[in-house]
């Protein structure tokens, strides 16, 4: 098996995120994110990997009528044949937010198990989106009767919007309370910024300011005007010592919002750089 280069997996991953949110191969882009860190995987195989979960599932249920009849499937092949499951025990670990990971171990966070599950539904023919609750992703189905919501975490356990504010109150210790906008379907880039924002978190809190800057960049390559991601990848570019590379992107923050509330903030930051990086030379 062949390494692929840096700068091919990041202009694979480009070009994918650059299409329309309905043209976006979910499965494909999140495989991309975890090639930077696995250059050796082999997408297809993963690719396979969820056609066979999803042959699996259709052998749960040889003619699956109503909403309940699909779940009951998917959940009997990757909870219960498979034994996919939250990871409770080390929910930090960075291998939970790669797909590779997640498909080999059977285990992983809201967000990739429900990337897994979304793709063996709409494998077999049942319509699934995200749903971005605070602190906890979910999925729904949406027909003409109702919405019902999946916890994927939780072994595929069925929710009504009582037990998605319940879930919600729960995740976030009583400070927050449902509201319709949480139970919005995310667009394909969302759950892809997500994925990668909770990659930036965990690497950006162990100082690997390489891994950090990896994910921002992607970030910013699904979303190019998001003030606050050019703001951070100065600040991470500096952090790791690229001190041209962070004075362009701070410059650059600061001209698309002059009026920042943190406006006079990063320009002390930028005088500190400069002041850095004479002193070395």
């Amino acid at each position: 098996m062949s390494k692929e280069a840096p700068e091919e997996i990041r202009r694979r991953f480009a070009e994918v995120v650059s299409r329309d949110d309905e043209r976006v191969d979910l499965a494909e882009a999140a495989l991309l994110i975890a090639a930077e860190e696995y250059p050796r995987i082999e997408t297809s195989l993963y690719l396979d990997k969820l056609d066979r979960i999803a042959d699996l599932a259709r052998e749960q249920s040889a003619v699956p009528e109503t909403p309940l009849d699909f779940i009951s499937a998917i959940n009997a092949a990757l909870f219960d044949e498979l034994r996919f499951r939250g990871n409770i025990d080390n929910y930090y670990d960075p291998r939970n937010s790669y797909l590779n990971e997640v498909i080999d171990r059977r285990t992983g966070i809201p967000i990739t198990l429900a990337v897994v599950y979304m793709e063996v539904a709409r494998r077999i023919g049942f319509a699934v989106d995200g749903v971005g609750l605070p602190g906890h992703f979910i999925v729904k189905h949406t027909d003409e009767n109702a919405e019902v919501f999946i916890d994927v975490f939780n072994r595929g356990r069925v929710l009504g919007e009582v037990g998605c504010a319940d879930l919600l109150a729960s995740v976030s210790r009583g400070k927050l309370a449902l509201r319709p906008e949480h139970l919005l379907p995310a667009s394909r880039k969302q759950i892809l910024t997500r994925m990668l924002s909770n990659i930036l978190g965990i690497y950006s809190g162990t100082t690997d300011y390489h891994r950090a800057i990896a994910a921002i960049e992607r970030i910013l390559l699904i979303n190019p005007d998001s003030l606050s991601h050019i703001r951070d990848h100065g600040l991470l570019l500096a952090a790791a010592g690229k001190t041209n590379g962070a004075l362009d992107e701070l410059e650059r923050y600061l001209t698309l919002s002059p009026e920042a509330p943190d406006a006079e903030a990063i320009k002390e930051q930028m005088k500190s750089i400069r002041q850095d990086r004479a002193k070395l030379n």
